[in-house]
C-alpha cells in the first residue's frame, strides 16, 4: 500500500510538471470538519490520512486541515455547513445527509447492496458520479468520494435475537435506508453520531446499535455493555465515504489543483479498503476473548428483511423522483455486472 501511494503520488507530480510546474497549483489553507472523530478507526483516520497526503503531494501549499466534530460545528451539521461557507470541507459520508434528499442514501451504503468493488465501479464508470454532482451541486457543494470500507457489522444487541419478532419495539441506532427497513418491522430507530452511542447504549436510551466494523466497533466498547453481535451487515456491504467541499470554493481552483484533489481521494480509497479487509479477524478474536456472542443470521430472518427493504424502495421511488433516477442507474448497473460476476468470480 505505501508503494502504491508512493507511485500515485509521483505520478500526480509528474503530470503537474508536465502542465507547468508544481507552483501552478493554488495556495489554500481551508477547514475541513469531519463527522467522525481522528481517533476512530478507518472512519476518522482516513480523513487524516487524506489530509496528509494532500499536504505532501502539493509540497506544502495545498492544505485541508482536519477539524474534529464540534470543533467548528456539531459532526452533523457539517453540509450545512460546507453548503454556506461557514466552513471550505468536510469529512462525512452522504448518507449522513438523507433529510436533504433521501437519493444521497444510495452513495453512501445500499441495503443488499454492492460490495467495494462494483459499488465503486458505478460511481466511477456507471454513471454515479454524475447523479451525485447533480445532486449536491443543488445545494452548493461538490462531493469527491475519498474512501470506501468493506462490509459492516449487523448490530449488537442486549439479548439474543431468533426471529424478526425477538426485535420489535426495540430503541436502536440505525443509519441509512437500513433505518427504513427497521422502522418497517417495528424497530424504532434514530441517527447519533459515533461518539454518542456508548452513553446511550450504557444508559439504556437505547437497547442496540449498529455502526460499523469489527475493528472499529471494538475501540468504542460496545461490548461492554451488549454481548450479542450480527452478522452479516445486510445494510451496509460497502460504505461510501466523501470529502465535502464548497462549490464555490471548488469551481474557484485551477484544474491542477482539482486533479491533484480527486487523486488523492482515489489513492484513500485504495488506503482504507486494504487496511479495513486487514484489520478484521484480529478484532473479531479480541472480541470473542472479551465474551462476545457472534452470531450469523438465519435465512428466514434475511429473507424477510430483504423483503421489507424492497419495500421501502417503493416508497422512496414514490416520494422522491431523484431517488428513483439514482436507483434505476444503480439497478441497471448491477443487472449488467452481474453479468461479469457470474462469470468471473468464484461463487
Amino acid at each position: 500500500m505505501k508503494k502504491l501511494l508512493a507511485t500515485t503520488a509521483l505520478s500526480v507530480s509528474i503530470a503537474l510538471g508536465a502542465a507547468g510546474s508544481a507552483s501552478a497549483l493554488d495556495e489554500i489553507d481551508w477547514d475541513m470538519q469531519s463527522t467522525y472523530a481522528s481517533s476512530l478507526t478507518q472512519l476518522g483516520t482516513m480523513g487524516i490520512v487524506l489530509s496528509e497526503r494532500i499536504t505532501s503531494m502539493s509540497g506544502g501549499k495545498v492544505n485541508i486541515k482536519f477539524q474534529e466534530p464540534g470543533a467548528i460545528v456539531p459532526a452533523l451539521e457539517t453540509f450545512d455547513a460546507v453548503a454556506s461557507g461557514a466552513v471550505q470541507a468536510g469529512w462525512s459520508t452522504p448518507g449522513y445527509w438523507t433529510g436533504k434528499d433521501s437519493a444521497l442514501a444510495l452513495f453512501a451504503a445500499v441495503p443488499f447492496g454492492p460490495a467495494a468493488g462494483e459499488y465503486y465501479a458505478w460511481i466511477k464508470f456507471g454513471g454515479g458520479k454524475e447523479l451525485l454532482d447533480e445532486i449536491y451541486h443543488g445545494f452548493g457543494i461538490h462531493s469527491v468520494i475519498c474512501g470506501v470500507i468493506a462490509p459492516e457489522a449487523s448490530g449488537w444487541f442486549r439479548k439474543e435475537i431468533n426471529s424478526i419478532d425477538d426485535m420489535k419495539g426495540l430503541k436502536m441506532r440505525f443509519f441509512g435506508l437500513g433505518a427504513k427497513v427497521m422502522q418497517k418491522i417495528g424497530v424504532s430507530t434514530q441517527l447519533l453520531a459515533g461518539g454518542d452511542i456508548f452513553p446511550a447504549l450504557e444508559l439504556g436510551t437505547i437497547d442496540a446499535t449498529e455502526f460499523s466494523m469489527p475493528a472499529i466497533d471494538l475501540k468504542l466498547g460496545f461490548y461492554q455493555v451488549a454481548k450479542h453481535y450480527y452478522f452479516p451487515g445486510w445494510h451496509q456491504q460497502s460504505t461510501l465515504f466523501e470529502l465535502m467541499i464548497n462549490l464555490d470554493e471548488w469551481n474557484g481552483l485551477d484544474s491542477e489543483t482539482q486533479a491533484m484533489i480527486e487523486t488523492a481521494c482515489e489513492a484513500n480509497v485504495a488506503y482504507g479498503l486494504a487496511e479495513g479487509e486487514a484489520i478484521q479477524f484480529t478484532a473479531l478474536k479480541e472480541l470473542k476473548e472479551k465474551g462476545v456472542n457472534i452470531h450469523t443470521w438465519p435465512q428466514d430472518i434475511l429473507d424477510t428483511l430483504n423483503a421489507t427493504w424492497l419495500e421501502v424502495v417503493e416508497e422512496e421511488k414514490a416520494a422522491n423522483p431523484n431517488f428513483t433516477k439514482v436507483w434505476a442507474s444503480l439497478s441497471e448497473f448491477r443487472e449488467n455486472y452481474k453479468l461479469w460476476k457470474d462469470l468471473g468470480y468464484l461463487k
